[in-house]
């Protein structure tokens, strides 16, 4: 420790039990002071409840909505055939698997949310840069997300009123009765927040199933439409397995680890409620890489089969869905929409800032709180225009969030797995003048390593549609690799330069 500040909350002790879980020790004083709050502190172990299937079925609900639909049926729009998408993502999956493993390991061994998890690495006050910068990722997903449900509400109402709804007059390029659609989606999302976390599990635990049987359904209305399943099955790659696909394939593979990256960071968030590590582990590997590549092969199907339907690739399943005559077909597609954007919304883009957000202040800003901005900051990101197109969002969007928080991955990765083996204090944690306060609550070797990995992560990267040309045009070649980059370069400087500070600095 090179710095030291009053103590601001009484001695505390933490208990390790037989199962290698650890708490406040029971009759010990809570941590308080002013990096705690009642969303902040350890989750007790006996409110550890989260199962096997809770955590799958927190996976199926978030890997089984629109965004990730468009994943793989983006992927179709810029000349993929279904194979070539379905590969990309089932491999990308599998590798972001293994950083939300490693990440989400602290959360049922000490019951803490992310942003308290990042204070080991980058410093009591230090957490709140990657917790701001995941924050503001979370804001930008919200808005998407958010679109794509007022997007929902719009084709609906215009089915059921009519032409009024549909061709309702313009403002900003699109008819007012969207931006009302987009309002009332918002409104919803903050309701079902506001509930607390209890709601959003019984929420995830039916939203799962009943958005797998919509998908399906999808599917079959569209192998109807299309003579049977060989159409959906036919449709040619535009690349081949030369060249052109393979220059397609890397920026497509980082993209698509680039959407969970956000959840490779905060998946504490929600692994502090889980029942043990085993519930986690398999609860996260039976539920993520399978369900996103079960979902990506029908909605490359369904796209393909919009190929050979409609002669035109429909990437956006909302507005393929508003194609149907069967307004009963029609309302189930567009409310399995509404239930899955929800699902994923509320879980991965609505938590998990509110917690960042608090960390900030943490007696000032509580989780609802964080929630409510998280809701209005995603508004203010102009998500139309991030969702405006495939190479918009794949490349630009889904490449800059995948290096920036690859970079913070490989910090954290190496801070709690290679230099402290697993083992963190629970009560400096929240403590002035403990082992995380490093220089006035700071830890600039974690700085160090986040900038220079994330310069190199994103720095040659397009920011097409939003602005032209690159930051750093050098760079160019290490764009379509950013978060592989990214977690690499932070790992290794973070490691050597906490070794440079003296290993046994990491126990005082």
């Amino acid at each position: 420790m090179t710095d030291t500040a009053p103590t601001a909350i009484p001695p505390t002790a933490q208990v390790t039990l037989d199962d290698g879980r650890v708490e406040i020790a029971p009759g010990s004083p809570l941590p308080s002071g002013p990096y705690a709050n009642e969303d902040l502190l350890p989750v007790p172990v006996e409110k550890r409840t989260w199962t096997t299937y809770n955590f799958s079925a927190l996976w199926v609900g978030m890997a089984h909505n629109t965004a990730s639909w468009t994943l793989a049926s983006g992927l179709i729009a810029v000349g993929m055939d279904w194979k070539q998408a379905v590969l990309t993502i089932a491999l990308a999956n599998v590798i972001v698997l293994i950083p939300m493993l490693l990440t989400g390991h602290a959360g049922p061994k000490y019951g803490i949310p992310f942003p308290v998890f990042a204070r080991a690495s980058f410093g009591i006050r230090g957490a709140n840069l990657p917790a701001v910068v995941r924050a503001l990722v979370a804001c930008g997903w919200f808005g998407i997300q958010t679109w794509i449900g007022g997007e929902a509400i719009y084709f609906l109402a215009g089915k059921l009123i009519g032409n009024g709804w549909s061709d309702a007059g313009k403002v900003g390029g699109y008819a007012w009765t969207m931006w009302l659609s987009f309002a009332i989606f918002w409104v919803i999302q903050v309701a079902i927040i506001y509930r607390g976390m209890e709601t959003i599990r019984r929420f995830e635990n039916w939203a799962a199933p009943f958005v797998i049987v919509g998908a399906i359904v999808m599917l079959i209305w569209m192998s109807n439409k299309a003579g049977g399943f060989g159409p959906l099955l036919d449709q040619p790659s535009k690349l081949g397995w030369g060249g052109a696909f393979w220059k397609l394939f890397w920026p497509s593979l980082m993209g698509m680890i680039g959407f969970w990256s956000t959840l490779s960071l905060n998946i504490p968030d929600f692994t502090r409620y889980g029942k043990s590590q085993k519930a986690q582990t398999w609860g996260q590997a039976l539920g993520l890489p399978t369900t996103m590549t079960l979902f990506a092969f029908l909605s490359v199907l369904v796209t393909s089969g919009s190929q050979a339907v409609y002669g035109q690739t429909i990437w956006d399943p909302v507005q393929l869905a508003a194609k149907t005559d069967n307004v009963f077909g029609l309302l189930f597609a567009l409310v399995t929409v509404l239930v899955a954007t929800l699902s994923v919304n509320i879980a991965a883009n609505l938590v998990s800032p509110a917690f960042d957000f608090s960390n900030i202040a943490p007696r000032k800003v509580s989780f609802r709180a964080g929630a409510l901005a998280t809701c209005v900051i995603g508004v203010l990101i102009f998500p139309w225009k991030l969702y405006s197109d495939p190479q918009g969002y794949i490349f630009t969007w889904l490449g800059l969030v995948g290096g920036l928080l690859g970079t913070v991955a490989g910090i954290l990765i190496a801070d709690y797995w290679i230099l402290r083996r697993g083992k963190l204090d629970l009560v400096d944690l929240y403590r002035t003048g403990g082992r995380y306060w490093y220089e006035g609550g700071w830890n600039w070797r974690a700085v160090v390593a986040f900038v220079a990995g994330g310069v190199l992560a994103v720095g040659g990267a397009s920011l097409k549609p939003l602005i032209d040309g690159r930051p750093i045009p050098a760079l160019k070649p290490l764009a379509d690799y950013g978060w592989a980059v990214g977690l690499g370069t932070s790992m290794v400087l973070y490691v050597v330069l906490m070794l440079l500070r003296g290993k046994d600095r990491l126990e005082a």
